[in-house]
């Protein structure tokens, strides 16, 4: 199908992968990644094949080590004899040999600069002099170059892939755990390749906090701009979960990126059947170009120069401090309130200077509804208003699915720092489910939190047990743990690092087997599947942090 290319967005060079162009002029590109072991070929090339008939146009398999990644071959000419000619990539972590290998076999492989040159993390404090650390960079020139090599000779296009929690002992030594770290981690290997003119890259950083995730890449932009790079950006959150509250966090993440003209490439990962991403991943590109097309973008979304995820998501302008309600659940609309569009600004603005302890209910259209809300809210900063915003919007006559357009449209601006409150309607959905949008929404921004937070991976070849129904029981037994945050990862690559900020893990450790952690610390190792759950809930119990349902 072909798509609307009239969206603005950041220039970036062109990368050819396979048949497929990722950024420069092409459309944001879709793609998912498999499920299944790679040394499964039939589960493996059916899986693809479910992947590429839902509108998938690049899909990525793990290739933990050489065996993996020369099993490709066998699962690229099954593929390719079938009719289809979707781009595969590997997924390499921790094996370079891997890396060398898949890259004479498919047209990318993802590398992630945490595990690739450096050794693996141990989670602790590393203390590097000026010239120790100047060394370990040159290791990164040395370990990659063959890579890059390689990928010359056969065409193979590269990804450098940042995971949040994942960053090498050395990076973490100087910046910590984030996304100044992050951004430096990716930089060192962008570097490398600038050195020696290999130009088929694309480059992600990604986490499962939107937050840190969308701050991060926007770093990144601004980082890469200011070395000249124009490297195509792949964006994703990571262990974003299933249901609404996957299809949320991905849709607010991405979204709000898409919206100011950053990203290439997307992946939503869902907790689900890698083909559910796809319709997922095509309605948040296809409604931010209907959104984008209409209006110049208001103002460029600053970048923060210190970042503390501790915090709440800060604020613009002068608005309530208090937690952001939720119209229907919080309050009921008030004939008191006063309405507010562009159109109306300059005949209302007295009446709200007037009233500062009125609520200003922000209208934003069907048109161009992220950058009506950006210039009414700066206007009101500039205009010195004191009143708490609510931004509202009526989706009863809009055909497109309310979860994701709501999610990109709100989400966007609350990244921004703006408004007090949601009101967020639809003749076409229920009132329980309209208040739990506007709470998803506001969790994934970290503005308000109203409920247990699950970290969920989508799974790969790597994990070695039934995934999503460990998820669904530990949701139900532990969903009424509010602001708790547990991570569910399906192996060791995933947890305990890239569930960077839960407070306890449950991490695949081998076949039908996983192990507990609090933080990033290992309190119960390589237990069977059907033992795990009553140990997670007592080492939440001996923590403190259990309580019982009401």
């Amino acid at each position: 199908m072909k798509r609307n290319l009239n969206y603005r967005r950041r220039p970036t060079s062109e990368v050819k992968i396979g048949n497929v162009k990722v950024g420069g002029d092409a459309p944001v590109i879709l793609q998912s990644m498999t499920s299944t072991s790679t040394m499964d070929t039939p589960g493996s090339v059916a899986q693809i094949e479910r992947i590429a008939d839902a509108g998938g146009e690049m899909v990525r398999l793990t290739a933990q080590g050489e065996r993996e990644a020369v099993n490709l071959t066998e699962i690229r000419d099954r593929v390719r004899e079938e009719g289809y000619d979707t781009p595969l990539v590997a997924d390499i972590h921790f094996s370079p040999k891997a890396a060398f290998a898949a890259a004479e076999r498919v047209e990318k492989v993802r590398i992630n600069p945490g595990n690739f040159v450096d050794p693996g993390r141990v989670f602790r404090k590393i203390e590097f002099t000026d010239e120790e650390y100047a060394a370990e960079i040159g290791k990164i020139e040395r370990g990659l170059l063959p890579l890059l090599e390689i990928c010359r000779a056969h065409g193979t296009a590269l990804r450098i892939g940042v995971n949040h929690g994942s960053l090498s002992d050395r990076i973490m030594s100087r910046y910590g755990d984030t996304p100044a770290g992050m951004v430096e981690s990716a930089m060192e290997f962008l570097r490398v390749c600038v050195a020696h003119d290999f130009k088929d890259v694309v480059i992600s950083i990604k986490a499962s906090n939107v937050r840190v995730m969308t701050e991060t890449v926007r770093r990144l932009v601004k980082a890469m701009d200011a070395e000249d790079m124009h490297f195509p950006l792949h964006l994703g959150v990571t262990e974003a979960g299933d249901g609404e509250d996957g299809r949320v966090k991905s849709a607010v993440g991405i979204g709000s990126l898409l919206v100011d003209g950053i990203g290439d490439t997307i992946r939503v990962s869902l907790s689900e059947a890698p083909e559910a991403e796809i319709p997922v991943a095509r309605a948040i590109t296809d409604h931010v170009v209907s959104i984008s097309n209409h209006l110049p973008q208001a103002e460029e979304v600053e970048v923060a120069e210190t970042f503390d995820d501790a915090d709440p998501a800060p604020r613009r302008g002068r608005f309530s401090p208090k937690v952001p309600v939720v119209v229907g659940l919080d309050l009921q609309p008030d004939a008191g309130w006063i309405d507010l569009t562009v159109e109306n600004f300059d005949d209302r603005i007295n009446e709200i200077l007037a009233a500062p302890e009125r609520y200003v209910v922000a209208n934003l259209s069907a048109v161009a509804p992220v950058t009506e809300g950006k210039v009414i809210l700066h206007r009101l900063a500039e205009a010195g208003a004191e009143n708490p915003v609510i931004l509202h919007r009526d989706y009863s006559d809009t055909p497109t699915d309310t979860t994701i357009t709501a999610a990109i449209e709100m989400g966007s601006l609350l990244l921004s720092g703006y408004s007090d409150g949601l009101w967020i309607e639809d003749k076409k959905m229920t009132k329980e489910q309209l208040e739990s949008l506007a709470l998803n929404v506001l969790q994934a921004t970290r503005q308000r939190i109203s409920k247990t937070e699950y970290i969920s991976c989508p799974g790969c070849g790597r994990t070695l047990y039934d995934l999503q129904t460990a998820i669904a029981r530990i949701k139900e037994a532990t969903g009424h743990l509010t602001g708790l945050k547990i991570g569910i990862m399906g192996c060791i690559v995933n947890g305990p690092g890239e569930m960077a900020d839960a407070d306890y893990g449950y991490v695949g450790a081998g076949v039908g087997n996983v192990s507990l952690y609090k933080g990033k610390q290992c309190m119960v190792k390589n237990i069977p599947t059907e033992e795990a759950l009553p140990r997670l809930i007592q080492l939440i119990k001996d923590n403190g942090d259990w309580k019982d349902p009401e």
